[in-house]
């Protein structure tokens, strides 16, 4: 999953991007509500938003409560080391899903956002069920029919990003920046190594669109 971490001090945003990135989370960092707003805009598949409130150019909460007011629901994390009530309260009332105060535990942040995500998801927990496919997202496991299925880390993401919006049509342009796969050709072979190791029933073509997890069911006519 994409985060967006918002982040103007040098050391500690270096150290969390690079723990994000090595605990599976695709990040990146930028350090001023200006380049965080350009990102945005971009809509490059974020899934998450980790954002400082005292920053260079302006408060953090400014960015969320104009991401509230356009209708956008992506989870928000505040991280920040201001721990008055106030602030706290100012946050959640923003729309802010968590809170987190520096100095902070790395592996409570890691809990906190797939808590976060989970919940954006429609999921409970880290397990997660569509018919007789099971992910678990904080192993990283996945089995079909109770068999293991051994996946890639890009497989991996295709799928949780095809389960999380299950039932929708995924438009194959913002696949290929969500997994930074470059081009079209790689999706597809992402997409095909997917199919060969869940079952061609599990991942539906919409010709000239894109793509979405049918449920399980076999394919219909036109479709592959």
């Amino acid at each position: 999953m994409h985060v967006l971490l918002v982040e103007d001090d040098l050391a500690l945003g270096a150290a969390l991007a690079q723990g994000l990135d090595q605990a599976g989370w695709r990040t990146v960092w930028v350090r001023r509500l200006k380049e965080a707003r350009e990102f945005l805009k971009e809509g490059q598949g974020l899934g998450t938003l980790l954002l400082d409130l005292g920053l260079p150019d302006g408060e953090g909460l400014r960015l969320l409560h104009e991401l509230r007011g356009q209708g956008d629901n992506m989870p928000v994390l505040v991280l920040s080391a201001q721990n008055d009530l106030d602030t706290r309260l100012r946050a959640l009332r923003e729309g802010a899903d968590d809170y987190l105060v520096k100095p902070f535990a790395f592996t409570e942040l890691i809990a906190r956002l797939q808590a976060v995500a989970r919940r954006s998801s429609g999921f409970a927990s880290s397990r997660w069920q569509v018919g007789s496919l099971c992910i678990d997202t904080h192993a990283r496991k996945v089995s079909v029919d109770n068999l293991p299925v051994s996946l890639s880390p890009s497989e991996f993401v295709l799928l949780l990003e095809l389960v999380r919006k299950a039932g929708k049509v995924i438009n194959r342009e913002y696949l290929v920046d969500y997994l930074r796969c470059g081009s079209f050709n790689a999706l597809e072979v992402h997409v095909h190594n997917l199919r060969s190791k869940l079952g061609s029933r599990w991942v539906r073509t919409v010709r000239g669109v894109g793509y979405l997890l049918s449920g399980g069911a076999e394919p219909s006519a036109g479709s592959a």
